[in-house]
């Protein structure tokens, strides 16, 4: 399996893409995190959902969970308005590393490690042509490369 047969058509946003559009997309589509690509169409940084929902929760109630509690279910239902007026780029870590890349030729096992070195829950695929430009054929979910892994292990 060559990274170019796992690779899976996935959405995509900008750093100018709303927030609070980018949030409905990954809840719509259950998805681990978005990829974020520049103006260029390469791939720029990883969205995890596990940051999305860190923009909602307040700081405070980041540095002393104890005070979820005493949050209201009222304001708790509210949440999602810190996302209001925010992009994308706002929503990541001021040093969010680049996502993994594959090229279209790495094996299944290369995908792995380097998803495992990255400890990234997905890579992109890109294709990089001669004169410079590349193209994102897709991603790779750690999900789907298991998935495909086990349709190929014999079961015992």
């Amino acid at each position: 399996m060559r990274a170019r047969d796992l690779a899976a058509q996935y959405e995509t946003v900008t750093l100018r893409t709303d927030a609070l559009e980018a949030a409905r997309l990954m809840a719509g589509h259950r998805l681990p995190g978005l990829l974020v690509l520049d103006d260029q169409g390469a791939p720029k940084a990883i969205l995890p959902a596990s940051q999305m929902i860190r923009m909602l929760v307040p700081e405070y109630v980041i540095e002393d969970p104890t005070l979820a509690a005493v949050i209201d279910e009222r304001h708790a239902d509210r949440l999602c308005a810190a996302l209001a007026g925010r992009t994308v780029g706002d929503c990541l870590p001021p040093k969010a590393p680049a996502p993994p890349v594959a090229v279209p030729d790495d094996t299944a096992l290369e995908v792995a490690a380097l998803m495992a070195q990255q400890r990234s829950p997905l890579v992109a695929v890109v294709e990089r042509h001669k004169d410079g430009t590349s193209t994102l054929l897709g991603v790779i979910t750690a999900a789907h490369l298991l998935d495909r892994l086990l349709d190929v292990t014999p079961t015992p």
